[in-house]
């Protein structure tokens, strides 16, 4: 799985739900209805021509006036020393080409290490500190899950699968996640992709799914019965796409049985293809005289 597109993909989506979990202070002044994703534009380095690509930037308004600024947000999924010198130069960067004040911020989503990351770039000399940036930081695994259970908040529900978690809490917290989204009522997508951050990051051992049943019978109703209902969607998705997981290791098999060696690249052609696709390819194999023939069914069915 991308992480890294995953978490993306969730700033994206629950933007504005972010900000009013995480950053109040913001939520203040961002006018909800001017955002726009610049995250796609490529910024020259000033020094050496290098290409960077900043994990998402936004371009609001503040409320009630014609001006605009930046949000940065760059989501660390690993520790690294020379992240507080990246953040500066994106920074820079973005001031300097587009001209509009920038809010930094940094997420740190990594389970550890847990030592508090630095929030600032300093160029200082014994007599002055010609540089002083700081910038925004939300590291997960400081944050305690119990501070946003009952926040009904799509971008909290998700990103607490990343906070702070003792191991005795993990379906504790699972069921929180699920009923946030009970709550909620999001449509199928936006369910969707709080799912794949929950089967992801809280994946739960058979007795710890003990454990999780025993807390659901504890809900009064109609709580239970809305997260029942949400399990059961997601229990079916999961198994439409064990299935269609199932056809397409079939499928390969299959290729690799009549064609020996496989490139790695023919899976990644099959993968976007739906169930019924898969179980047509499948019938027209018989039909095939070489790999060829995949790419051929691919662009006539596409």
């Amino acid at each position: 799985m991308d992480h890294d597109a995953l978490f993306k993909q969730l700033l994206r989506v629950f933007f504005v739900e972010f900000i009013k979990a995480f950053l109040p202070q913001v939520d203040a002044y961002l006018d909800p209805s001017s955002i726009e994703f610049l995250d796609k534009e490529i910024f020259t380095r000033i020094a050496g021509g290098d290409r960077h690509e900043p994990d998402l930037v936004v371009k609001a308004k503040f409320k009630g006036q014609n001006t605009f600024f930046l949000i940065h947000i760059d989501n660390q999924a690993s520790a690294q020393s020379w992240f507080p010198r990246r953040m500066f130069e994106y920074f820079a960067i973005l001031h300097i080409e587009q001209g509009l004040a920038v809010y930094p911020i940094a997420l740190f989503t990594y389970a550890s290490p847990k030592r508090p990351e630095p929030d600032r770039y300093q160029v200082v000399f014994p007599d002055m500190t010609p540089l002083d940036f700081c910038y925004r930081v939300i590291q997960l695994n400081r944050l305690n899950w119990r501070d946003f259970i009952r926040n009904p908040n799509p971008a909290a529900a998700a990103l607490m699968t990343r906070m702070n978690i003792a191991p005795k809490d993990r379906p504790r917290v699972k069921l929180e996640c699920v009923r946030l989204i009970a709550t909620l009522k999001l449509t199928p997508a936006k369910s969707s992709l709080i799912r794949r951050f929950v089967d992801s990051y809280l994946h739960l051992s058979k007795s710890e799914v003990r454990q999780y049943n025993r807390e659901v019978n504890t809900l009064k109703e109609p709580e239970r019965e809305a997260v029942m209902e949400v399990m059961n969607e997601w229990e079916a998705i999961g198994e439409k796409r064990g299935r269609r997981l199932e056809r397409l290791e079939a499928l390969m098999d299959y290729l690799r049985g009549r064609f020996s060696r496989v490139p790695k690249t023919v899976r990644t052609k099959l993968e976007p293809l739906s169930p019924a696709q898969l179980k047509q390819i499948t019938q027209a194999l018989p039909g095939f005289s070489d790999l060829s023939d995949v790419d051929r069914w691919i662009n006539e069915h596409r």
